[in-house]
């Protein structure tokens, strides 16, 4: 495992983050096998939401912790998703939920807290206001945001002082609109449609952290693309590029994103210590220019 910058946080943070959404019916015992098969293979960010699980699995991971694995880890949670009804990036909306995963979380304070999903409603100022009582308190050391194109980041940071260190996408080999759009440039086929005002480049330039998420799925939660009989091309070229690593096809598609030169940090999804070894493995590998475009190409992209 190597590490990147996080952003301009100062933060030095491992390449691939650990996802803690679906840990929420897990034992304690099974929560802390998934903590200690992260933390020894170098992945110490571990990365939730106050929605994942109705709040448990904040609770489950914090039940798990030993007292001191805390200043050993980065936990990184998220707000502003009222399942079923709405986004709130209020002040107050903020401030509550923060309070509220703190409590979960059995901490002082969380080191990245992310604003989940765009809000329409949002005022750049509010969101400002509340992140700096945050920060003054010591509650929240470091801010970013999810799912937001790039002008939903230049006009939020244009109220902030401090920096937004990170943006939340879904990315993967199934769902790689940023980068088709990058490479139909000037063409008017359907992979040339910009769908995000550029947020790749964008984040690129402003030293911001892309967050990969479901990046083993296909669509939005369809499903996972190894080993489906919907993407045999697909399939057959991990399978034949992860023999030739000795590694699994899971350990291929996190390296096919760590090897774009953004610096990317996926977010894993998985609950079997396992599959998350081969995640993190990723980090070992650098797939050739010539790789990466065959498994981009047998994906069903095609090159203009």
């Amino acid at each position: 495992m190597y590490n990147i910058n996080f952003g301009k946080s100062g933060l030095s943070v491992p390449t691939v983050a650990v996802g803690c959404m679906r840990i929420s019916s897990m034992s304690e015992k099974e929560v802390s096998e998934f903590i200690e098969t992260a933390l020894s293979h170098g992945a110490n960010f571990f990365d939730h939401a106050d929605i994942y699980g109705g709040g448990n699995s904040e609770r489950v991971f914090a039940k798990a912790l030993t007292p001191s694995m805390r200043d050993k880890i980065i936990i990184q949670t998220k707000c502003g998703i009222v399942p079923g009804k709405m986004f709130d990036f209020s002040y107050e909306h903020i401030i509550e939920s923060v309070n509220g995963s703190l409590e979960r979380l059995n901490t002082e304070y969380i080191d990245v807290l992310l604003l989940h999903r765009p809000d329409a409603l949002m005022e750049p100022d509010e969101v400002a206001r509340a992140f700096d009582e945050l920060k003054a308190s010591g509650k929240v050391r470091h801010f970013g945001v999810s799912n937001q194109n790039s002008y939903q980041l230049r006009l939020l940071q244009n109220s902030m002082d401090m920096p937004v260190c990170a943006n939340q996408l879904q990315f993967g080999i199934m769902h790689a609109p940023m980068i088709q759009a990058g490479i139909n440039v000037n063409m008017y086929n359907e992979s040339a449609v910009n769908r995000d005002g550029g947020v790749l480049d964008y984040c690129r330039l402003n030293e911001i952290t892309i967050q990969p998420w479901s990046p083993m799925q296909f669509g939005f939660f369809e499903g996972c693309f190894i080993d489906n009989d919907k993407f045999p091309e697909l399939n057959a070229k991990l399978d034949e590029i992860a023999e030739k690593y000795s590694v699994s096809k899971t350990t291929i598609a996190f390296a096919w994103i760590l090897r774009h030169p953004a610096k990317m940090q996926p977010v894993t999804g998985t609950t079997n210590p396992a599959r998350l070894a081969d995640c993190i493995k990723a980090a070992d590998i650098k797939l050739t220019r010539e790789e990466w475009y065959e498994i981009y190409k047998a994906a069903g992209n095609i090159l203009p």
